[in-house]
């Protein structure tokens, strides 16, 4: 599983005119999911939203996670992060699950994010989505469960 996570003061996903997911400061996370993905690295792809320490403590160091602040955890499934682009000039996209696996895993990553962290939004899959976001530093990190 793939996350690309980016600190912000908000962010929202709108589905043609509808907005069906908003939050405030936390943290905006593009998933991809993979073949080979299933209980284990959705449990490691939220421990690792939950506690990745990229909000300022009282020093203004990184010290503090999104548990730690209470913020908003906006997850949106994006398969085009498992995209191969090493060649040519065209995206492949055997790295990235089936649609199927891809839904059941992102969903189950979504269940336990709700179970475990209030303020938890989301897109919908397999929609033509607009996010809009305010990158806050920017902050913007890649995390791979594999």
């Amino acid at each position: 599983m793939i996350a690309l996570i980016q600190r912000v003061t908000s962010a929202n996903v709108r589905v043609g005119t509808e907005t069906v997911g908003s939050i405030g400061p936390g943290l905006l996370a593009l998933v991809a999911v993979q073949p080979d993905d299933g209980e284990a690295q959705a449990k490691r792809m939220l421990e690792r939203l939950l506690g990745y320490r990229i909000f300022a403590d009282e020093a203004g160091k990184m010290n503090r996670s999104l548990s730690d602040i209470g913020g908003g955890l906006l997850l949106v499934s994006q398969f085009t992060l498992a995209a191969d682009t090493r060649s040519g000039m065209r995206p492949g996209f055997s790295r990235a699950a089936s649609p199927e696996h891809g839904r059941r895993w992102f969903e189950r990553l979504l269940e336990l994010a709700r179970t475990a962290h209030a303020g938890v939004e989301t897109g919908r899959f397999g929609a033509h989505m607009v996010i809009q976001l305010v990158n806050d530093g920017p902050v913007t990190f890649w995390l791979d469960t594999g």
